[in-house]
């Protein structure tokens, strides 16, 4: 029965249409990519007691906050692990087991909140779910790569935009099901974790039965062989990638990048809604809960369209110039944004984070494509899952730098909520201005 998940049995036949793949991709990566709206659970989980204020007993932001932490640290772990053996076992079973882990995640999550016990959530959302996360992630990024040779950037846009794009459905979803199960009694999230597992489940199982990969030594039309790399025609094993100094350099590009994009995602609808709150900004202008779920939905949509834009565009001026720009600009704009709360400029701030969301999503699509540039497409699924460790420290460092700085700057300074994420947007500008060293020092790898 199970053989049908094997890499022998999803070889595409003659004749068959690269562009079947990307649909499969995208029905993975829409799925897991659900985790970044995983901020409009944040208040409700922090009220599953006092149901409309937080109570004795329930857990905090803090705590909460590490859930989204944990999974993305084991995406990262979980990538890198598994990365030989997707290029072994072929990207159908790997993406099968993502997909049975990721949906679990959401049960073993729903069974937390019902009994009320937190070490459910970081198993479920946190391990199982990261799990899914990693092996769904990299398993059509890999496989559109060598679908794509001649385009892999604009490839790479196509699989990790729907990983960008899956707030931007997960988010309305997640607040229209909370509303139709609550009750005087419930908050309504364990029955929609219920819900979601189903429904991606079945659409992760769409991606599994229709994804190809191409036979032994194919080729698009027109093309006559592979690009030549530094050391063989293919490039290098993961082995080799890893004892180089530009794997080490592309590693802090990736962490410092995404550590910065990270630390807003995590709280995005809990900053807008502190920093244009009620006593800031006035009754009549404040953010509600429902407008900061669409803050979170645009900022997904920014996010996904970032990711094919920006990662097409490396393929015309080169994957180093691109992290140029997303280095110097998103610095600027974090350094911009503690201004925009304190006038009170909505629009201006939506749209700072709206920049600085295409630019953190397109580092994401186009660092495959810097990997192929540099390491060859011998096993580029294996380096990237490698890399990709960079994501799990970033989901430490970015989100963790956030949350413990504004419980600091309220609990410990007596800030007012509105005035504690100044710091970070300083510290962030800061942690791109040490990426952009990073890229401006990764050269081509000479012969051995």
């Amino acid at each position: 029965m199970f053989s049908f998940l094997d890499k022998a049995h999803s070889i595409a036949p003659p004749g068959y249409s690269r562009w079947r793949v990307p649909p499969a991709a995208l029905a993975i990566h829409l799925c897991i990519g659900q985790i970044y709206a995983y901020s409009v659970f944040n208040k409700p989980l922090t009220q599953l007691l006092g149901i409309t204020q937080p109570a004795p007993g329930d857990w905090t932001l803090v705590q909460v906050g590490h859930i989204f932490s944990i999974a993305l640290f084991c995406l990262g772990a979980s990538a890198a692990a598994f990365g030989r053996w997707l290029e072994r076992a072929g990207p159908r079973k790997a993406m099968f087991v993502s997909a049975l882990c990721f949906s679990g995640g959401f049960f073993v999550s729903a069974a937390g909140v019902w009994q009320h016990q937190l070490w459910l959530l970081y198993l479920g959302h946190g391990v199982l779910g990261g799990i899914g996360l990693g092996l769904g992630y990299i398993s059509p990024v890999s496989t559109l790569i060598k679908w794509f040779p001649d385009r892999p950037g604009m490839a790479t846009g196509l699989a990790i935009m729907g990983f960008g794009g899956g707030a931007m459905l997960a988010a309305p979803l997640s607040v229209a099901l909370m509303d139709v199960f609550r009750t005087p009694t419930s908050t309504g999230v364990a029955e929609t974790f219920a819900i979601m597992g189903l429904i991606y489940l079945v659409y992760m199982l769409f991606g599994v039965f229709t994804v190809r990969i191409p036979p032994a030594g194919w080729l698009p039309a027109g093309m006559e062989r592979l690009p030549r790399q530094a050391w063989t025609e293919l490039g290098v094993t993961a082995d080799e990638a890893i004892r180089t100094p530009q794997f080490y350099l592309l590693f802090g590009v990736l962490m410092l990048n995404v550590s910065a994009g990270l630390g807003v995602l995590g709280q995005a609808s809990v900053m807008i809604q502190e920093m244009f709150s009620a006593a800031t900004v006035g009754p009549e202008r404040a953010v509600t809960a429902a407008a900061a779920s669409g803050f979170v939905g645009l900022l997904s949509l920014f996010n996904m369209v970032g990711r094919f834009f920006w990662s097409s565009l490396s393929d015309w001026i080169g994957r180093r110039y691109t992290y140029v720009i997303f280095f110097v600009l998103g610095a600027a704009l974090y350094i911009a944004v503690p201004w925009t709360g304190r006038m009170g400029a909505l629009s201006l701030f939506v749209l700072a984070f709206g920049i600085i969301m295409s630019m953190y999503g397109g580092g994401f699509a186009t660092i495959p494509a810097y990997l192929r540039d540099v390491f060859g497409v011998r096993e580029v699924g294996a380096i990237h899952g490698r890399l990709l460790l960079a994501w799990s420290l970033a989901a430490i460092l970015g989100p963790q730098l956030l949350n413990h700085l504004r419980a600091y700057q309220i609990e410990t300074l007596g800030l007012p909520p509105a005035q504690a994420y100044s710091l970070t947007m300083y510290l962030m500008a800061g942690l791109l201005l040490v990426g952009f060293i990073c890229n401006l020092l990764v050269r081509p790898l000479k012969n051995p």
